[in-house]
């Protein structure tokens, strides 16, 4: 079986020990913000123009880290189909407003694991393996 690609970048926002989430219209699992690069986009340019699009905040560039990627079956999505999720955590400027496609964002303890997508269930382990959030 040939296995097939979805590249995607992810903000890890943690706060009071709970990571952000998010839900876009019509969909039925939360996912960690972010989305897909743009043609010949770095990491970083599609990160700050997605983080902008969906929840109005500006990415401080320079505080841009490296959290992990990860790989899972993408959800809603055929066989063989897989996410790999890249994964940064930064400052923003501005508040967290959802907008564009998100229809609402929470934050989400481990307790919430369930209710995201596999890839973003992988990530939920990491963070609670690593004493990140309740």
């Amino acid at each position: 079986m040939t296995k097939i690609y979805i590249d995607k970048l992810a903000f890890i926002e943690i706060w009071d020990r709970k990571v952000l989430e998010t839900r876009s219209y019509g969909k039925d699992k939360w996912y960690i913000p972010g989305g897909k690069r743009d043609r010949n986009e770095s990491d970083e340019q599609a990160l700050i123009r997605e983080i902008k699009e969906e929840l109005s905040v500006d990415i401080i560039a320079e505080t841009i880290k490296h959290y992990g990627t990860f790989e899972a079956a993408a959800h809603g999505k055929p066989e063989g189909t897989f996410v790999r999720m890249t994964c940064y955590t930064a400052q923003f400027k501005g508040e967290l407003t959802p907008s564009a496609e998100v229809e609402e964002m929470d934050w989400f303890g481990y307790s919430k694991r369930d209710d995201v997508s596999p890839v973003d269930q992988i990530i939920f382990d990491d963070l609670k393996a690593k004493n990140l959030i309740d």
